[in-house]
C-alpha cells in the first residue's frame, strides 16, 4: 500500500483552547479511518487508552480494534462526540467499546475509571497511558506554579498511579505503554513544563520495565516526534502551528494513523522480550 500525500506546511494559521477539537483542525488528521487493515495480532485482548478520543490514543483504538482487541478509551468530559466516534469505529470492527469521561489526574476518577474497564471489558491487558496537558509560554515568568504542578499531575503522576491500579489486573504478558516525547530527548524551550514532564515518563518507563518484569507485565514508550493532532494548535504559538513539522527530513508532521503500528507491535505478545524501550518516531528527525 503507497503512503497517502499527507499534507505539508504551510499550514492555515489556527488555534484552539486546551484540549482541542478534531473537526476545527485544516487539514483534519489521518487516524486510520480509512487505510488501518489488521492482522488479527491482539485477537482477544482488552485494552485500555487514554485520551483516546482524539489525536494519537484515537489511532491507537482504530488499529487496536481492528487487530482483534475489545477497547476502553477514557477521555475529558466535553469531548464526548469525539469520544463517540471513534467509539463507533471500535464497534464497526465487531469490538466491543467502553467510552468512559474521566480526569485521570483525579484519584477517585483513576480508580473508578480501572473498575469499570475491568468490569465491562472482563478483565484487562494493555494499558496505553496516552493523555497528556501541554501549554504553550511565550516567557519563563509566565509559567506558573500552578501549570507546573497540573503538568505533572496529568502526565507523571496520573500515569504512575493508573499503571499502579492496572497492575493487579495485568496478568503475565500484560503490556503498560506510555506516550512519551522527543522532548524527553531535546526539550523546546516554549513547553517547559510538558518536556520536563515527557523527561520523567521516559525514566519512569525503564523503571519499571526493571520493577515489573518478574509479574512478566513489559513496559515500553513510544516517542513521538512532531505529530498532527488537536494539541498543537491547542498548545502552539499560531505562527508555528503554521509551519509545524517542516524542519524534519520529511518536511512535514507525521500524522497520528503512522504511529498506530507502533503501539500494536509493542503490545501483541511477539514482542515479549521488549521492555524498556522507548521507541522514536519523529520523521528523521535527530534527537540527542
Amino acid at each position: 500500500m503507497a503512503v497517502p500525500n499527507y499534507p505539508k506546511p504551510p499550514f492555515k494559521t489556527q488555534q484552539q483552547t486546551f484540549p482541542g477539537k478534531t473537526d476545527k483542525m485544516d487539514p483534519r488528521p489521518d487516524h486510520g479511518e480509512d487505510s488501518y487493515e489488521g492482522h488479527g495480532l491482539l485477537k482477544g485482548k482488552k485494552a485500555l487508552i487514554t485520551g483516546g478520543d482524539s489525536g494519537i490514543g484515537a489511532a491507537v483504538a482504530i488499529a487496536y480494534a481492528r487487530e482483534g482487541a475489545d477497547v476502553a478509551i477514557a477521555f475529558l468530559k466535553g469531548e464526548e462526540k469525539d469520544a463517540a466516534s471513534i467509539g463507533a469505529l471500535i464497534e464497526k470492527a465487531g469490538q466491543k467499546a467502553v467510552l468512559v469521561p474521566c480526569d485521570i489526574s483525579d484519584d477517585a476518577q483513576a480508580k473508578a475509571l480501572i473498575e469499570k474497564v475491568v468490569a465491562e471489558l472482563g478483565g484487562l491487558d494493555i494499558l496505553v497511558n496516552n493523555a497528556a496537558y501541554q501549554r504553550y509560554y511565550e516567557s519563563f515568568d509566565d509559567i506558573t506554579l500552578d501549570d507546573w504542578r497540573k503538568t505533572f499531575e496529568t502526565n507523571v503522576h496520573a500515569v504512575f498511579n493508573l499503571t499502579r491500579l492496572s497492575v493487579p489486573h495485568l496478568e503475565d504478558g500484560g503490556s503498560v505503554i506510555n506516550t512519551a516525547s522527543v522532548n524527553s530527548k531535546k526539550p523546546t524551550p516554549n513547553i517547559l513544563p510538558y518536556s520536563a514532564t515527557k523527561g520523567a515518563l521516559a525514566n519512569l518507563t525503564i523503571g519499571l520495565a526493571g520493577l515489573l518484569a518478574e509479574k512478566g507485565i513489559r513496559v515500553n514508550a513510544v516517542l513521538p516526534g512532531p505529530i498532527w493532532t488537536p494539541f498543537i494548535p491547542a498548545g502552539m504559538a499560531a505562527e508555528e502551528v503554521a509551519q509545524f513539522g517542516s524542519q524534519t527530513p520529511f518536511g512535514r508532521p507525521g500524522q497520528p494513523a503512522e504511529l498506530a503500528s507502533a503501539y500494536v507491535m509493542l503490545a501483541a505478545d511477539g514482542a515479549s522480550y521488549t521492555s524498556g524501550a522507548l521507541l522514536t518516531i519523529s520523521g528523521g528527525a535527530v534527537t540527542l
